[in-house]
């Protein structure tokens, strides 16, 4: 079978680069919440099953790139996977001779990255569920000064779609310490021109940039600020520890530290991936671990939360809004924030992408939450963080990991762990 030749050969392919030392024996780098984790029988699967799905975490984690990998699977509502493998601090900057032994566990937070748009997105869509805001409210109804330089036309939903015109900043050489400055990044977005023409309505992935107008537009309506309406609307709700933009200083030494691997520069990739973000995938990695970037509100991009935390919140959204008897959203904006959109050619990414109002969802034939999963919806996270529910399966997941890397062998067994989860759950 394909999966079981790549679990096997996986390993063995390097295309250079910074790695990380892979122990012989990864028990001693495992860990395993068998209190929380249920047994596999009792909903109808077999143990070799999920045997399978964590073979394929370690020939990915053998590659070096990543030196800490977490994974919480819910099938049936049930946790049947809450796992990690390797350590939390590996590369931390300034970290004491204690940090590098630190295992990473199903609830060591870390940051989600892009996969904070979509937990972002949903606070738009609870606003507009308490009738605050409308999404095909025009922006400037809210931010007057955006409607220059003919983005007068541009809603909420294209900001939610990716078709508002604004894919990266329009300046030249953007810093990562721009990012920081919530209110600079919305006064630059409101009143310079586009990089692309609004009225097109073309798609083209908006990196962080939208994020900052649809937060700046959610504290306008609520008289909250964002960190406010996170803990409001789903951290508190959901139970979560975690689940902040950044984390606080007093509990920073918990999250886990990014790490660059692999290659510096690798032909195609690092270019494309240049364009899409406007900045260098090395600059985000580096900026993100930054005492400044825990401090930072960046609604798109800085999310703090573990596996476990962030799979409640897919979970949540699988169940129509429940969590644990209480509702969190009503099931018509679950609807409306998961309606698969049309699959269009994507001028940043390059390539066909189909989203939903808020989410990145999948296709029939295969998408990166795997083969047959026209019904998933989630989120990316800087280039190998996946976040996403499946109804046809049954199943939430949240799959997170701390190394940055293009190296091609990296997003093989990247596909390789979707594609064997989508196919040990089968569609019902």
């Amino acid at each position: 079978m394909l999966i079981d030749r790549i679990n096997k050969f996986l390993p063995y392919i390097k295309t250079g680069g910074h790695r990380i030392s892979v122990p012989r024996d990864l028990k001693s780098i495992t860990t395993i919440n068998k209190d929380r984790e249920c047994a596999p029988e009792s909903l109808g699967l077999s143990s070799s099953a999920i045997d399978k799905i964590w073979q394929s975490v370690e020939a990915y984690y053998k590659t070096g790139l990543h030196p800490a990998i977490t994974l919480v699977i819910r099938y049936k509502g049930q946790i049947v996977m809450s796992r990690g493998l390797g350590y939390s601090h590996v590369g931390a900057a300034g970290e004491s001779p204690d940090d590098g032994s630190k295992l990473a566990t199903a609830d060591t937070p870390l940051c989600l990255f892009s996969g904070s748009k979509a937990i972002s997105a949903m606070l738009i869509h609870k606003l507009a569920e308490e009738g605050k805001l409308n999404i095909h409210d025009r922006v400037s109804q809210y931010i007057p000064e955006y409607a220059s330089h003919g983005k007068h036309l541009t809603t909420i939903h294209d900001l939610l779609t990716h078709k508002a015109g604004i894919r990266i900043m329009p300046i030249a050489n953007p810093t990562p310490e721009l990012m920081y400055d919530f209110d600079t990044v919305v006064k630059v977005l409101a009143e310079s021109p586009p990089v692309g023409d609004p009225a097109k309505k073309q798609q083209a992935y908006h990196a962080v940039t939208a994020g900052y107008i649809l937060g700046a537009i959610a504290q306008k309506v609520s008289g909250e600020t964002l960190p406010q309406l996170l803990e409001r609307i789903l951290a508190k709700p959901l139970g979560c520890e975690h689940f902040t933009f950044g984390m606080a200083e007093e509990r920073r030494h918990q999250a886990a530290v990014s790490l660059p691997t692999g290659l510096d520069n690798v032909p195609v990739i690092s270019k494309m991936l240049h364009h899409m973000l406007g900045i260098s995938d090395r600059d985000i990695t580096s900026a993100i671990n930054s005492p400044q970037a825990h401090e930072a509100v960046i609604p798109a991009a800085n999310i703090y939360c573990s596996a476990e935390e962030v799979c409640r919140f897919y979970q949540m959204l699988l169940d129509k809004g429940l969590w644990q008897g209480q509702a969190v959203f009503k099931p018509n904006t679950i609807a409306a924030a998961t309606q698969r959109g049309k699959l269009l050619f994507d001028h940043s990414a390059k390539a066909p992408m189909r989203y939903s109002a808020g989410f990145m969802t999948g296709e029939k034939l295969w998408s990166i939450f795997g083969a047959n999963t026209a019904q998933a919806f989630g989120h990316l996270g800087f280039i190998n963080i996946l976040c996403w529910a499946d109804p046809a399966r049954d199943i939430s997941v949240a799959f997170l990991n701390t190394g940055k890397s293009l190296a091609p062998e990296g997003f093989i067994g990247f596909a390789n762990v979707t594609s064997t989860i989508s196919s040990v759950f089968k569609v019902k």
